[in-house]
C-alpha cells in the first residue's frame, strides 16, 4: 500500500505538471493569436480638438459606430482647438502618423491647402449646408453661427449689437484667434462688419474682456462658473443646457449686425498610409454620424437626418444676417484681422 501510495502520487504530479504545461500552452498561443489579430488590424489616427474626444462629445459614439464596421481601430489624437490642429499638421508634416484631420473650418481651409499635406478626397457626399459650398480636399461635418451666450438670471437685457456691448460694463471671455477657430471666426466677424474701423471696434471692446482663452473649452467653462457675464460660443450652445440638463437660463444674444457662420470640415493627409479607411471614415462621419453629432457636438448637422432635430433646436435665436467670407478671402484677411485684435489689446 505504501509503494501504491507513492505510485499514485508520482502519477498525481505528473498528471498536475501536464495540465500546467497545456495550460501555459493554451496562453502562449492565445497570445499569440492576439498580436496576430492586432498586426492585421489596421489603426487609423484622427487628429481633432479637445472637446470633440471628451466624454460629452461626439467621439465615444462615432468611434464606437465607426469600428463596428470597418474592422479597424480607430484613434482619436487631440490637440487643443480647432487652429491648433493645422499648427500641428504644418510641425509634423509629411511624417505625421494622422490619417485625417477633423475640426478646421472655412477660415483655414485654404492655408491649409497650402501647405500640400492635405489630399483630394474623391467623395460626393450631399449636405444641407445654408450656403454654397464645394471643395475637393475638405468635407464639411457640421456648422453654427457664433455669438455670445449669456445666462438669463444673470444679464437680464444683453447687448445687441458689438457696439452696444462695447458701450457697456458687461464682462466677456474670448477664445485666442491664434489655436482657436471660435477666436478667429470672431476677428474675422468683427472684420466682416466694421472693416476698416475694426481697430477701433476692437480698442472700444478690449476692457470688457476678462480674459483670453486658448480654446472653447476654456473659455466655456469659465462662464459657467461665473468669472464672465457672456462668452463666445454658438447660437446652439443653449441647446445643451436645455435639452441635456433641463436647464432654460442659457441664451446667445442676438445681433443686429448679423452673425458669422462657422462650416467645420475634415480633411485626409496625402501622407496617410491608410486611404481607403481614411475616405470610409470620412464617408462615415458625413452620413451615419450626422445623427450623432447635434447632441453631442452641439452643432447643425451638414445633412439633416431622417428623424431632424431635438425640439429644443427650436427653441434658438435664428440670425436675420449670415456673414461668411469665402475661404481665400478668409486667408488673406486673417493676418491683418489678428494683428489689429492684438494691437487692441496690447494698449
Amino acid at each position: 500500500m505504501k509503494n501504491l501510495s507513492i505510485a499514485l502520487g508520482f502519477v498525481a504530479c505528473a498528471t498536475a505538471a501536464q495540465a500546467q504545461a497545456q495550460a501555459q500552452t493554451q496562453t502562449q498561443a492565445q497570445a499569440q493569436t492576439q498580436a496576430q489579430t492586432q498586426a492585421l488590424t489596421p489603426t487609423l489616427t484622427v487628429l481633432t480638438y479637445d472637446s470633440f474626444v471628451s466624454e460629452w462629445g461626439p467621439g465615444p459614439a462615432i468611434e464606437a459606430g465607426f469600428e463596428a464596421t470597418c474592422g479597424c481601430d480607430l484613434a482619436f489624437v487631440a490637440a487643443g482647438d480647432g487652429a491648433a490642429l493645422l499648427a500641428r499638421v504644418r510641425l509634423e508634416g509629411a511624417a505625421s502618423d494622422t490619417d485625417v484631420v477633423v475640426g478646421l473650418d472655412t477660415s483655414l481651409t485654404e492655408a491649409a491647402r497650402q501647405t500640400g499635406l492635405f489630399a483630394p478626397h474623391g467623395l460626393r457626399l450631399p449636405h444641407d449646408l445654408p450656403v454654397p459650398y464645394a471643395d475637393a480636399e475638405f468635407l464639411p461635418y457640421d456648422w453654427g453661427w457664433f455669438a455670445f451666450v449669456y445666462d438669463k438670471t444673470r444679464l437680464a437685457t444683453p447687448p445687441a449689437s458689438f457696439e452696444a456691448l462695447a458701450a457697456s460694463d458687461v464682462r466677456i471671455v474670448i477664445q485666442d484667434p491664434r489655436s482657436s477657430t471660435p477666436g478667429l471666426g470672431l476677428v474675422l466677424w468683427v472684420k466682416t462688419v466694421f472693416g476698416a474701423r475694426a481697430p477701433d471696434v476692437w480698442s472700444a471692446l478690449a476692457d470688457n474682456i476678462v480674459t483670453v482663452t486658448p480654446g472653447w473649452t476654456e473659455a466655456y467653462g469659465l462662464f459657467l462658473q461665473g468669472e464672465a457675464d457672456m462668452v463666445l460660443s454658438y447660437t446652439t450652445s443653449p441647446a445643451y443646457h436645455l435639452i441635456a440638463e433641463g436647464d432654460d437660463t442659457k441664451a446667445a444674444a442676438a445681433f443686429s449686425d448679423g452673425h458669422y457662420l462657422q462650416v467645420e470640415v475634415s480633411g485626409l493627409l496625402a501622407s496617410t498610409d491608410q486611404p481607403a479607411l481614411a475616405a470610409a471614415f470620412l464617408t462615415y462621419l458625413g452620413t451615419e454620424a450626422q445623427a450623432v453629432l447635434p447632441q453631442t457636438n452641439w452643432m447643425y448637422p451638414a445633412k439633416m437626418p431622417a428623424a431632424g432635430l431635438d425640439k429644443g433646436f427650436d427653441t434658438l435665436i435664428q440670425p436675420g444676417v449670415s456673414l461668411l467670407m469665402t475661404a481665400a478671402e478668409a486667408d488673406a484677411a486673417r493676418a491683418e484681422a489678428i494683428a489689429e485684435w492684438l494691437a487692441a489689446l496690447a494698449r
